[in-house]
């Protein structure tokens, strides 16, 4: 019988201990204590034994992993058992290192419960305990993509509805009379505010994410209000969340991680803008553009009313053929001639408190030389392993990308890639089986840099590789550089923001 399952340091202190039989804290901790005094150092064994237990071990790094069994337990059993915990070890440890141990402890304990139950082996492979941790379940799939189904055909019941009570409410407005089931005494009172209720709800729902408001004045409306959630989104979200669903917000998620990185400037002057732009990029694996598609923005926020009608002054110094559009309210001679951004009517009033999109561009390109960072991977096969070379290069010097992730898949169930050498840092995800090179900064001063490893596998392994990066400046060389009133050409103080993110990045 197994009694426990430990990993130890050379002095005999516990790390992790797992154990299969009622036993005590203080007696497993005496067990492992004494177990380093018992070996004898002139013979190479693989077992140890006392008047009650045998301890069957092997030597990882600094550490030990011991099995302490029963003494008429069958050693041969006992030494393949001994082979699997070892092998378990690196699929969630990326050193064999104290530190690391303790940061995945429970992970290894789910995996050891999956070797031994109740003290005897199961008949289990790595690749088996692999599937059995993740808990990854067909049903689940199913259940989750018909709940899914189920809440897209609601969401466009719901727009429906909506678009049909915005309809009669247009309709009675027009003939003059109140909207149905709005206001009155009584029932039709509580009918009322139900159906109003409904009405915000979904339109609240319906919203776009990064619509171009309308540039006109927008004054109050007594009608609906869209700031507010109906108590049923609320009920709905508690149940759903009571329910174990994850509730996702609306921000994507690297837009999430870009906030992070590129907080928004701590003076926002009144006149604020957002100039933000998304790269999409597919590159062969033996070079070539296959396809790059870049979409950029500039987000206007007035949060004042005095400077609601100005003019911005645009700079446009790029030379690779990017394709500009104005928003139809804006005055697009005045654009093409003075590259000034100011509405077709100087006596109107761009909104406020408000995200107003006044122009964006796009750039499609196969041509390799409009590559921002350039990524190199080789991988070349050496016996049963593969050796790997990637390297980046940063074409555009100009740019300053923080936070690159270089993403490299690796083959399932060969265990941790062996690092040769390696500008930045790693990440190894034996869950996903990923490799993440980490680079903090790339820029002209630190413009290339190379990583090496070997693990087992074929070149086809490795690919698509996967780019993420964000920047506080933009790739195409578009700024506002002034902003100034209608009336008399007076200059107004203004900040700006600017974001450039990855929506696709890969070498395929």
């Amino acid at each position: 019988v197994l009694l426990a399952a430990a990993v130890c340091t050379k002095a005999g202190k516990a790390i992790v201990s797992r154990q299969f039989v009622e036993m005590t804290r203080t007696r497993i901790e005496g067990l492992l204590a004494a177990f380093p005094k018992l070996m004898n150092t002139g013979k190479q064994h693989t077992f140890v034994e006392t008047e009650s237990v045998r301890y069957v071990y092997q030597p990882m790094e600094k550490l030990y992993m011991v099995l302490i069994t029963t003494k008429n337990s069958n050693i041969l059993e006992d030494l393949e058992t001994l082979r699997l915990f070892s092998r378990v070890i690196p699929e969630y440890c990326r050193a064999l290192e104290e530190n690391e141990i303790s940061e995945h402890c429970f992970d290894l304990i789910f995996a050891f419960d999956e070797i031994v139950a109740l003290g005897y082996r199961e008949n289990v492979n790595l690749a088996q305990i692999r599937t059995f941790t993740e808990m990854d379940s067909h049903e689940e799939k199913v259940f989750r993509a018909v709940r899914e189904t189920q809440e897209r055909e609601a969401k466009a019941e719901m727009r429906r509805k909506a678009k049909e009570l915005q309809q009669a409410r247009r309709d009675a407005e027009r003939h003059g009379k109140k909207a149905p089931g709005f206001g009155g005494f009584g029932s039709s009172a509580v009918s009322g505010g139900v159906t109003a209720m409904i009405t915000e709800t979904i339109i609240e729902t319906e919203k776009p994410k990064v619509a171009p408001a309308p540039a006109r004045p927008s004054g109050p409306s007594k009608a609906l209000k869209l700031g507010t959630k109906g108590k049923e989104v609320d009920n709905f979200v508690d149940k759903l969340k009571s329910e174990g669903e994850n509730i996702m917000t609306s921000v994507g998620k690297r837009s999430a991680e870009a906030a992070k990185v590129l907080a928004p400037p701590i003076n926002m002057e009144s006149v604020h803008m957002k100039i933000e732009e998304k790269i999409s990029l597919t590159c062969g694996r033996d070079g070539g553009l296959q396809n790059m598609e870049l979409h950029g923005m500039i987000m206007l926020h007035i949060s004042d009313e005095k400077f609601a009608r100005i003019r911005l002054h645009v700079e446009n110094e790029d030379k690779r053929g990017v394709q500009l559009q104005t928003h139809p309210n804006v005055d697009k001679k005045l654009f093409t001639t003075e590259s000034q951004i100011g509405l077709k009517n100087p006596e109107k009033s761009f909104p406020i408190n408000s995200d107003v999109g006044v122009l964006k561009w796009r750039l499609q390109t196969t041509e390799e030389s409009f590559i921002p960072l350039t990524i190199n991977c080789w991988p070349s096969e050496s016996g049963n392993s593969c050796d790997v070379n990637i390297e980046y290069e940063l074409q555009e010097e100009s740019l300053e990308l923080n936070d690159v992730i270089i993403t490299i898949p690796l083959p399932s169930g060969v265990g941790a890639p062996v690092i040769g050498e390696i500008d930045g840092e790693y990440r190894h995800d034996s869950r996903r089986n990923l490799l993440e090179w980490c680079l903090p900064v790339i820029d002209a001063k630190n413009k290339s840099g190379s990583l090496e490893f070997s693990i087992a596998g074929q070149p086809n392994d490795f690919f698509p590789v996967q780019v993420s990066f964000v920047s506080k400046k933009n790739y195409c060389n578009i700024q506002v550089t002034k902003v100034t009133q209608v009336d008399g050409n007076s200059p107004v103080r203004f900040s700006t923001e600017t974001t450039f993110l990855v929506d696709k990045y890969e070498i395929l």
